[in-house]
């Protein structure tokens, strides 16, 4: 049986992990709370915890459920997908390969003939995939040298709630596949906070003072990635 707990009428699901620290966690589209709390936490410090927290889950709560729901897209003429930060108008053609590629302002998909949503959805994808795989090795090594740290390794994954995850002691770092569809002064951002954890793991007055030092306009660009 799932460990839940209530506060303020708000249902908070519990994860218990090996860690040393409390985290709290709002999944989209219903705004339904996460707390991942070290194994062995009695319950009573768990909602002191989450009750010192509450305004700021209704809070984000809030915020979430105001945002107009997502129609899913279907990769068919008429919709509008975006690349580094720009609109393209979406035109589906049969062929005989299956690719993407811009044209002028349009975002040609290709596909063979009878290809399901799911088989045009996974075209788009690969093909995002590789337009950000691309542009990473440029942008992390410029972003590198000015925070004076490096991975041993980055992946990209396709996550929900992050936009980018540090692994300190492995130093890797994971980028949001959806960060391809941003600004590319994004992306420099996302890197360079995560590069920022390989000097400090949590998001203390450190960690803001060294992002400081870095991207000045970090705030402004962190904004501008979390618009619709």
């Amino acid at each position: 049986m799932e460990e839940k707990i209530s506060v303020d009428n708000v249902i908070i699901y519990l994860e218990r992990k090996s860690i040393k620290n409390m985290y709290i966690r709002i999944y989209p589209p219903d705004g339904r709370v996460k707390m991942t709390v070290p194994k062995h936490t009695n319950i009573d410090t768990v909602r002191m915890f989450a009750v010192s927290r509450i305004d700021w889950i209704n809070k984000q709560r809030a915020i979430m459920l105001s945002r107009p729901i997502k129609v899913e897209l279907q990769y068919v003429t008429g919709e509008y997908h975006y690349l580094w930060g720009i609109k393209y108008k979406l035109e589906l053609v049969e062929g005989t390969t299956n690719k993407a590629i811009i044209e002028d302002d349009k975002l040609i998909l290709e596909a063979k003939k009878g290809a399901s949503k799911e088989q045009r959805e996974r075209i788009v994808i690969e093909w995002y995939r590789e337009l950000l795989k691309e542009a990473i090795p440029s942008a992390l090594e410029k972003c590198s040298r000015i925070v004076g740290k490096s991975p041993n390794e980055w992946r990209v994954k396709n996550m929900r709630t992050r936009w980018g995850t540090c692994n300190p002691s492995k130093k890797r770092i994971w980028l949001n596949l959806q960060l391809v569809k941003k600004p590319p002064e994004c992306l420099d951002y996302v890197i360079t906070h995560e590069l920022v954890h390989l000097y400090v793991r949590n998001h203390d007055d450190r960690f803001k003072a060294y992002m400081d030092r870095f991207y000045p306009d970090w705030r402004k660009i962190k904004k501008l990635l979390n618009q619709e």
